[in-house]
């Protein structure tokens, strides 16, 4: 059997075992590993061994429980509420005013928190029912919420763009300086889809009743800006340290997480079961990623070492014939199409080993390409029928939302998603222009 065979065996035989809904660091590293014996025999076993070494000599892994227990104890202490009242309040007279305002403090969470499942849970409990008690049209604001939560793998720090950076060999602090701007693009296009719609559908998002209005005096409403006076500090003291220089990515991290539980006591809200939930989680969702990526390794190393990669780029780049820019949207199509029914990091893990040395011989920016693959995921994290933040939200929603709802919810966010992967797709510099600004000046 051919080198080229065994790898779409393997390849076949990883898509077949997914389908049974085992856990996906399960069924790529057993993949990887069981391929390994028979082609190099005892020595196979060397390469799980060797990739768990490197991943453990990984020093800029140590951000990604840092950032996830920053944005828990965010969540966990309640801080997020106050947020959403702040916006609730300087939103609300205008229509569609408090669909903006969640995508406001969306757009908060994701700049804290680096994962998607966060912000969906904050707007899911705080925000949904908010909305729907003020007559705020029921797929417009689950649509909102979707797509506010998917910001989060985008705007840093993102989590998604970490697992990319070790997986193709790319800074993270670029990474995630390249992700900032799309992702407020992003924010921005929400933002002025919901404004624009509820401007000539006033039904859809009712601005706050006048009686209300009158109630909210100016002094409230510098008093409820203090509720953003510590997340953003915490934002900026985090990120303002690194930028200049002062910290590196880990330290920065470290501060983070820091402030978060010193914002926390400073509330009073830092009780034992607020920490003891926000570590649980903290470690749940940190071994979830450290096994992905270890899995991710050892079956990328059994593919470089079959020459899988240099068969992929020959059919593309010989036998095919097309353009790199046709292959480049090719590949962004097979992430949708992959992301109907896997998320984000199945995705990463099984075609980013592939993709990562094709976009390289292509001559593009491998942290350009992290941004498009980043914003792809987005899009297919909202595309049904199996979107992960589809379920979340059918999880989450209360009764009288409807699955048929929440698909239909998402189609003119999806069409926003869409938008902007074209736009930094036409305009690179849109990611690597704030990247450029700071290279060299960054550690890790």
């Amino acid at each position: 059997m051919s080198y080229e065979l065994i790898a779409l065996f393997m390849f076949a035989s990883m898509m077949a075992l997914l389908v049974t809904g085992q856990r996906v660091f399960g069924v790529i590293g057993a993949v990887a590993v069981i391929a390994a014996l028979p082609l190099w025999g005892t020595g196979g076993v060397e390469i799980a061994f060797a990739q768990s070494i490197k991943l453990m000599k990984w020093y800029p892994l140590l951000t990604l429980p840092m950032f996830i227990f920053m944005g828990y104890m965010l969540s966990e202490s309640r801080i997020a509420d106050d947020l959403y009242r702040m916006f609730h309040v300087w939103f609300g007279p205008v229509p569609g005013g408090l669909a903006i305002g969640t995508i406001g403090l969306m757009v908060v969470i994701s700049a804290m928190n680096g994962l998607s499942v966060a912000g969906m849970a904050i707007g899911a409990t705080i925000a949904l029912p908010e909305l729907l008690r003020r007559g705020y049209d029921k797929q417009m604001i689950t649509g909102v919420v979707q797509g506010g939560s998917s910001l989060g793998i985008l705007i840093p720090p993102s989590v998604v763009l970490v697992l990319y950076g070790m997986i193709a060999r790319q800074p993270v602090s670029q990474l995630w300086l390249a992700g900032a701007l799309p992702g407020l693009l992003m924010a921005g296009l929400f933002v002025a889809y919901i404004a624009v719609r509820c401007y000539f559908q006033p039904h859809l998002g009712p601005p706050l009743p006048p009686e209300e209005r009158a109630e909210i005096t100016w002094g409230e409403r510098i008093r409820l800006l203090r509720a953003g006076i510590l997340p953003f500090m915490i934002f900026f003291l985090m990120n303002g340290l690194f930028l200049m220089g002062v910290t590196s990515l880990v330290e920065s991290s470290a501060v983070g997480a820091a402030s978060a539980m010193a914002a926390a006591i400073i509330k009073r809200r830092l009780t034992r079961k607020v920490f003891e939930n926000t570590v649980r989680k903290t470690l749940g969702i940190s071994c979830m990623f450290m096994w992905i990526i270890l899995a991710a390794l050892c079956f990328g190393a059994v593919f470089d070492g079959l020459g899988a990669v240099k068969a992929i780029e020959g059919f593309f780049l010989d036998r095919l014939g097309l353009d790199r820019w046709q292959i480049l949207i090719l590949m962004q199509l097979s992430f949708l199409l992959m992301g109907t029914f896997l998320d984000d990091t199945a995705m990463l893990v099984i075609v980013a080993p592939l993709y990562v040395p094709l976009v390289r011989a292509l001559e593009f920016d491998l942290v350009w390409y992290g941004v498009l693959y980043t914003i792809t995921c987005q899009i297919a994290y909202m595309t049904p029928p199996f979107g992960y933040n589809l379920f979340l939200m059918r999880a989450m929603a209360p009764p009288e939302i409807k699955l048929r709802d929440i698909y239909r919810s998402v189609i003119p966010f999806v069409a926003v998603m869409v938008l902007t992967l074209i736009i930094v797709m036409m305009f690179p510099q849109l990611a690597l222009w704030l990247p450029a600004q700071f290279r060299g000046t960054l550690q890790g």
